[in-house]
């Protein structure tokens, strides 16, 4: 499960990230922030939620019951599939949408690696990030959700997704982590 969001994405986050059950298939995160807090907002999330929830580190395996968040500041942060693990990379680049990490720049990779198995959401957002990297998970088959106008802060993200054809479904913000955990159990 990948989830991108942005302005009001924290809210966000912590209103859906404790419905996610302790053996939830492994959620990985980009909330556009600056370096420093995304470890601080992954300690917050964790006391809320029953899955695991901590900030990503490179050459990490993602795992079931483990929610990673992208580190803000320097990195990008991408997957990478070794024999049946994947794993974690943190990248040195350019901003991308403005931003880094950049939700396009995980989603592109779980689109490449992970395929028809993914399942993924953008919430609340300003720009564009992340609208093209959802359609890249949908064209290699994996479900795609975008939180609606009606409870999004900023509908920016869910809107230009849309608008490109990458949304499978645009849901209120609490149908979403339903909607990705059914991608899993069809």
């Amino acid at each position: 499960i990948v989830i991108g969001s942005s302005t009001g994405g924290v809210e966000a986050l912590s209103r859906i990230m404790p419905i996610f059950l302790s053996d939830s298939p492994a959620i990985l995160i980009v909330q556009h922030m600056p370096a420093g807090f995304t470890d601080t907002f992954a300690k917050r999330l964790d006391n809320l939620c029953k899955i695991h929830v901590k900030e990503a580190e490179d050459g990490e395996v993602i795992t079931r019951g483990v929610a990673l968040i992208a580190p803000g500041g320097q990195y990008h942060t991408r997957i990478i599939r070794t024999g049946n693990k994947y794993r974690i990379i943190l990248q040195e680049g350019d901003l991308v949408n403005f931003s880094r990490p950049a939700v396009d720049v995980l989603f592109y990779s779980v689109a490449h690696e992970v395929k028809h198995n993914a399942s993924a959401a953008i919430l609340t957002g300003m720009g564009k990030d992340g609208a093209a990297g959802l359609l890249a998970i949908r064209q290699a088959g994996g479900r795609t959700y975008a939180q609606d106008e009606a409870t999004s802060v900023v509908f920016g993200m869910p809107q230009v997704a849309q608008d490109l054809g990458a949304v499978e479904k645009m849901l209120p913000l609490e149908k979403i982590p339903s909607a990705l955990l059914n991608a899993f159990y069809k």
